[in-house]
C-alpha cells in the first residue's frame, strides 16, 4: 500500500468516526429530551390528580349539600322549614312529644311495645302527638340511614298523618328495624319495600319518587337540627308529657301511669 493511499485512508476513518460520534450525540440529546418531557408530563399529571382529589375531597356530600339546600316542608307540617309535626285533635292541651332516630333500637322496642297504644290515646282525643326525629345515630355507627328513613318518613306524612304513624311503625317494627350494625335505611328499595307494607303507601308512585328523588332530603336535616337543638334531649328516645320528660314506659301499663301522673286523663 502506498504512502498516499494510506493517508487517504486515514482520512476516511477519521470523517467517519466524527459523524458517529455527531450521531451518537444527537441520540443523546433526545433521549435526554424525552426523558425531561416524561417528567414534566408525569409531574403535571400527578399534579392534576392531586388537583382533582383536592377539588372532590372539598366538594360537599349529598347530605351536607343537602342541609344548604331550599327545604321542600312536606303537608301536614308547620313551623319554620316544616319541623314542627303536630298530629291529632285533642281538644284539651295535653302533648305528647316523642324524639326519636330511626336506627334506634331503643325507639324500636318502645314503639313495639306501646306504639299502637300511644297512637290511640291521640286517635281518641286524650292527647297530640308531637314528633321531633334526630340522626345522631348516622355519625355515631356511620351510614346515612336515619338521615334517608327521616326524608322518607317525611314523604310519608306529604301523603297523610296516617300514613306517617303507620309507616314509621313499619320501620320500628320487629320484621323490618335492621340491627344497629347494618344500615338498610340508607337504600331507598328497603325503605320502599318497609313502605308497601302500609296500604296509604303500597305502590304509590308519587311517594316512591319523593324518597327517589330525595325530596325531602333537606326537611330531613333541618328537623335532624332541630333535635339536635332540643333542650333536655340527650337520647333517644326521650319522651315528653306537657314538656316534662317522662321515664321510658317498658309496657302498656307503664305509659298509663305515665299519663296519669302528667295529668292526662281519659
Amino acid at each position: 500500500m502506498s504512502k498516499r493511499n494510506s493517508s487517504a485512508a486515514k482520512s476516511a476513518a477519521r470523517e467517519r468516526l466524527r459523524l458517529e460520534r455527531e450521531r451518537q450525540a444527537k441520540r443523546a440529546k433526545v433521549r435526554r429530551q424525552a426523558i425531561v418531557a416524561a417528567s414534566i408530563v408525569a409531574v403535571l399529571a400527578i399534579a392534576g390528580g392531586v388537583g382533582y382529589a383536592v377539588v372532590q375531597t372539598s366538594k360537599p356530600t349529598e347530605w351536607e349539600a343537602a342541609a344548604e339546600a331550599t327545604v321542600v316542608a312536606p303537608a301536614n307540617t308547620s313551623g319554620k322549614n316544616g319541623t314542627t309535626v303536630l298530629i291529632g285533635d285533642s281538644p284539651s292541651d295535653n302533648v305528647v312529644h316523642l324524639y326519636e332516630d330511626p336506627r334506634c333500637p331503643a325507639c324500636a322496642s318502645f314503639e313495639q311495645t306501646v306504639g299502637e297504644t300511644v297512637d290511640k290515646g291521640m286517635e281518641d282525643g286524650d292527647y297530640k302527638l308531637s314528633f321531633t326525629i334526630g340522626t345522631f345515630l348516622d355519625g355515631n355507627l356511620s351510614g346515612e340511614g336515619s338521615k334517608n328513613a327521616l326524608s322518607a318518613l317525611g314523604a310519608a306524612l306529604n301523603v297523610s298523618p296516617e300514613a306517617f304513624l303507620d309507616y314509621k311503625a313499619a320501620l320500628y317494627s320487629a320484621k323490618y328495624h335492621p340491627s344497629e350494625s347494618t344500615d338498610e335505611f340508607a337504600k331507598d328499595s328497603y325503605l320502599i319495600k318497609v313502605a308497601n307494607t302500609v296500604d296509604a303507601l303500597k305502590n304509590n308512585k308519587k311517594f316512591q319518587d319523593a324518597v327517589e328523588k330525595g325530596t325531602y332530603d333537606a326537611w330531613a336535616m333541618r328537623m335532624s337540627k332541630s333535635f339536635d337543638d332540643a333542650e333536655g334531649v340527650e337520647s333517644t328516645p326521650t319522651i315528653k308529657i306537657n314538656d316534662k320528660t317522662v321515664s321510658n314506659p317498658s309496657s302498656v301499663a307503664d305509659w298509663e301511669k305515665a299519663l296519669k301522673d302528667a295529668g292526662v286523663t281519659k
